[in-house]
């Protein structure tokens, strides 16, 4: 703890400028909501993750070998998962005397994964968690760690528990069928109308890793202590209630995006095109054609504070009511009414998961003009946005690009304009 602590508190001084305090980790949110958090570059954000990771490994697996030395219960491992209470876990855990014989030695023959074992593992764990994923979306409407890290690491561990529980097998094998049980799960929750291809495939890169550390810990349990299954029932029901709780947090931080693009001619000029453009005909990238809404057109109804602008997108209508009228320099206006951030690739048509209302919302915008030396423009755009996915570091990274994505499209086309017209 205290060597993880030195490097972060080191790296975040060296780059913000800013102290990191021990307080910071009680409520792992708290760092990036608070003003440090926005001086963080993506890069360092990555960084402080990836940097996590092996204390992470070491705290878990601890916890699982302290509690089968104390005759506890392997499972309370998945303790060690939540906030502030994996603190008061592992200071519980390090209180307790050693009781090793309540704990079952592991076998000294491991066999090769049966294909009937790893069928029901993937059944079970499958099922459950499919279940569980319905009950966040659809009755929750929650979108938290709880879905996409909580539910995938459940699966991993249930399926390895199941695996290994009668005839245990090698980690390889066990890695393969929580990784199989995630991604047959994917497929079910897009055949079932839960959730569309884009977004099972953003959520990937965090849920493949979460079952497999699940996995490993699910094996563990398995060879130390198979008669614990009833357990792991328990494990599953409490994980809709710790979804509940954490749909009960605050509202999300307000985070500002900006893009910045020279252009050859002078503020005037390009003030024309800023509040309306006309069509832009440059086709979308990719990952526009894919579902994610892009920019087409702006208009706008009036001049000055009060006039009504509408950006137009590739799925509907922003609504921009004008708050700042300063021209040329300065464009800001709220944001009253969005449309779908993204229509879903699914089977089925007018997929509309509860993520598409409210898990991404734009705030509000602004344009700034700032002179250069030679009849030049520096041309600034800005996003403020709310998003309520978790986690928040991770989600956030896709959003930045994708909000600077459309920026650059929108800069680009003044850019275009002013520069020929």
């Amino acid at each position: 703890m205290a060597a993880k602590y030195a490097l972060d508190a080191g790296a975040v001084w060296l780059v913000t400028r800013q102290f990191w305090s021990p307080l910071d980790y009680f409520v792992p949110s708290l760092g990036l909501r608070e003003t440090k958090g926005k001086l963080f570059p993506a890069w360092l954000i990555v960084a402080m993750v990836v940097w996590t990771l092996p204390f992470l490994w070491i705290g878990a697996t601890m916890t699982l070998r302290r509690a089968l030395d104390a005759g506890r219960s392997p499972w309370l491992v998945v303790l060690f998962f939540v906030p502030l209470v994996n603190y008061a876990l592992m200071l519980w855990l390090s209180a307790l005397p050693s009781r090793p014989a309540a704990a079952a030695p592991p076998p000294e023959e491991i066999s090769p994964a049966s294909l009937r074992a790893a069928g029901a593992a993937i059944v079970i764990a499958g099922a459950l968690g499919v279940a569980l994923i319905a009950f966040c979306t659809l009755v929750l409407q929650g979108y938290g760690a709880s879905l996409f890290l909580g539910t995938p690491f459940v699966m991993g561990m249930l399926s390895a528990f199941v695996l290994n529980r009668r005839d245990p097998t090698t980690t390889g094998a066990t890695l393969r069928v929580a990784s199989l049980t995630v991604t047959l799960g994917g497929l079910a929750i897009l055949l079932f109308a839960l959730e569309g291809v884009l977004c099972i495939a953003m959520a990937v890169p965090v849920a493949i890793p979460a079952a497999m550390l699940g996995a490993v810990l699910g094996r563990s349990i398995a060879l130390h202590a198979p008669g614990t299954a009833l357990h792991a029932v328990l494990v599953v029901l409490a994980l809709p209630g710790l979804a509940a709780v954490e749909r009960a947090a605050p509202l999300p931080e307000l985070r500002e995006v900006v893009s910045v693009v020279e252009v050859d001619a002078p503020p005037e000029t390009v003030w024309r095109h800023v509040a309306t453009f006309r069509e832009i005909p440059e086709p979308p990238a990719w990952f526009f054609r894919m579902g994610i809404a892009y920019p087409l057109r702006a208009v706008v109804a009036g001049e000055g504070v009060g006039a009504l602008r509408r950006c137009e997108f590739s799925t509907g209508a922003f609504v921009e009511p004008i708050t700042v009228w300063d021209a040329p320099r300065r464009l800001s206006f709220d944001v009253t009414d969005q449309p779908d951030p993204m229509r879903e690739l699914s089977p089925y048509r007018a997929l509309r998961p509860p993520h598409l209302d409210s898990a991404f919302r734009a705030r509000r915008g602004e344009f700034r003009l700032a002179a250069l030396p030679g009849g030049r423009t520096r041309l600034e755009g800005s996003t403020w946005y709310t998003l309520e996915l978790a986690p928040g570091v991770y989600w956030r990274l896709w959003a930045d690009v994708l909000v600077h994505a459309i920026h650059d499209r929108v800069l680009a086309h003044v850019k275009r304009l002013a520069e020929t017209g």
